[in-house]
């Protein structure tokens, strides 16, 4: 029975640790989706195609590569999330002009 208990307990602070483990991907994650927010919103405004077209332009790649370290279901959905709307600011910003100042 000690040893069960022991068991258990160590199972719990690694469970902890795991959950920790994954801070960097999370913050890539989110990091890919605001970064794929303001492409989008900055693209579809004609006047800020340049800032857009940037943001869609960091933003994607970004998003693969956070895809591609993603360890949880969490972070592919925010990436997903990240990749298309970056990729739509960036059409968008070409669109309505690109990278024309």
């Amino acid at each position: 029975m000690p040893q069960q208990a022991a068991g258990t307990k160590e199972r719990g602070a690694g469970a902890r640790a795991a959950a920790e483990s994954h801070r960097y991907q999370d913050v890539l994650a989110v990091t890919a989706v605001t970064i794929g927010l303001a492409a989008l919103v900055l693209g579809w405004i004609p006047a800020t195609h340049f800032f857009g077209a940037v943001a869609g332009v960091i933003g994607l790649p970004l998003a693969l590569y956070s895809q591609m370290i993603s360890a949880t279901t969490n972070e592919r959905w925010l990436n997903v999330i990240g990749m298309v709307s970056s990729f739509m600011g960036a059409a968008f910003a070409v669109s309505n002009g690109g990278f024309s100042i």
